[in-house]
């Protein structure tokens, strides 16, 4: 086939790539080493935990919505117990607010240090990769001293937290903030000086202002073309309407956005300096009080257990905007509906404009750029394709075909 004559030809990436950190594939139309075109499909590892969730109380689902993906693991948790608290009309004490933020803040420096060192990664910068690491440990080990955990935190529940602000974590937290203020300069000056990173990233995977409007894009992915959007500033929960949050744009600090990979990495490193200020507040205005609504567990689900309503709530992930869904039947113990939108969802939509007229040794580099989580995001529909239908299955049909196959697996 002549290359550059008009002609194209598949080139597939994923599911298992060493440029991804999840199982996506993408059918690449080439026209030498420029890509046309795009088909993207996520990877299969749906686990189907919001069926799962019906199957238990709201408290035993907190542990189902951490696991959800282990790097917005608070973040699920905040945004599902929030959403308990809308359906069930359950207050939550001004302390456990605010420390609710800074442990989210925490997991968005996290989450960026982590994403910014497997940028650097994917465009072949391995110092600054392994800096990355090395930087992340300091989070990290902050987190494990307020929480016990370096993942899955066990910290958020109905109505509150479960773990106070300790003099001795308070010094860990401010020692984190000052160490970081000190050392993770190596990362601004990647994303402002650096001539390799601006080599690999500028004008690469441009999504506009315009396009990342009409494809409903999220978080630093919308924040990187140039749209002020943050639910942090826009609609504040928890201790922001006490921190005077502003969405990080390019523009601000470069005078223009183009939207594309450069950017992205920009607003990601700028906000980890946002994240420190915001913990900082957060330690200087630390109101007294209790840590929960109802400590003692039994009141609690008898409560839930009465609760009949609808409710729901958005929060600002690392990732974008994070909204769970949920439905208490009064008298029923067990949750009736759980449904989760992970940021995920929107911005997986622009890879295909990302894409286009791009060579292929970028495309891990622009699909790791929106920093997806196919984990949050994945979900399957069940169609029986004997019966020659689209009809989905009912939940009965499903458990009695999920039986069958375990059977003719097992050979019984």
């Amino acid at each position: 086939m002549a290359i550059g004559a008009g002609k194209t030809y598949k080139v597939p990436i994923g599911p298992v790539h060493v440029g991804l950190k999840e199982p996506i594939t993408a059918w690449l139309d080439v026209d030498g080493e420029r890509i046309v075109n795009a088909t993207i499909r996520p990877g299969a590892i749906h686990r189907g935990i919001e069926f799962m969730a019906r199957e238990r109380n709201p408290i035993q689902v907190i542990y189902l919505a951490e696991r959800i993906c282990g790097i917005c693991s608070f973040s699920h948790i905040v945004a599902f117990v929030r959403a308990v608290e809308d359906a069930a009309k359950i207050p939550v004490p001004a302390r456990a607010q605010y420390i609710r933020t800074i442990v989210l803040e925490l997991e968005r420096i996290h989450s960026h240090i982590l994403w910014a060192g497997v940028a650097c990664y994917t465009f072949g910068y391995d110092s600054a990769f392994h800096l990355g690491m090395i930087l992340r440990e300091k989070v990290m080990d902050v987190l494990e001293a307020l929480t016990g955990n370096r993942v899955n935190y066990g910290t958020g529940t109905v109505g509150g937290v479960r773990r106070d602000i300790t003099p001795k974590v308070e010094k860990a937290l401010r020692e984190m903030i000052a160490f970081y203020k000190s050392e993770f300069s190596f990362f601004y000056n990647v994303a402002v000086d650096d001539p390799v990173a601006l080599a690999r990233m500028r004008n690469v995977g441009v999504l506009s202002k315009e396009d990342a409007i009409s494809h409903c894009a999220l978080g630093p992915t919308a924040r990187g073309s140039g749209l002020r959007v943050d639910l942090r500033w826009s609609a504040p929960y928890e201790a922001y309407a006490d921190l005077d949050v502003k969405p990080v744009v390019p523009q601000d600090y470069t005078g223009e956005a183009y939207g594309d990979v450069y950017d992205r990495f920009l607003v990601r490193v700028l906000e980890v300096y946002q994240s420190l200020d915001i913990i900082e507040k957060c330690l200087d205005g630390l109101p007294e009080g209790d840590l929960m609504w109802e400590p003692k567990l039994p009141k609690l689900l008898n409560y839930l257990k009465q609760a009949d309503g609808i409710g729901m709530c958005s929060i600002e992930a690392p990732r974008g905007d994070d909204t769970h869904a949920i439905k208490l039947t009064g008298g029923e113990e067990n949750v009736t509906w759980w449904k989760v939108r992970a940021p995920t969802y929107s911005n997986a939509v622009s890879w295909p404009i990302m894409f286009k007229g791009n060579d292929v040794a970028d495309a891990p580099l622009i699909i790791n750029s929106i920093d997806p989580c196919i984990s949050c995001m994945e979900r399957m529909l069940v169609t029986d394709v004997r019966k020659g239908s689209k009809q989905v299955v009912t939940r009965a049909e499903l458990l009695q075909s999920c039986r069958e196959k375990t059977r003719r697996l097992m050979g019984a």
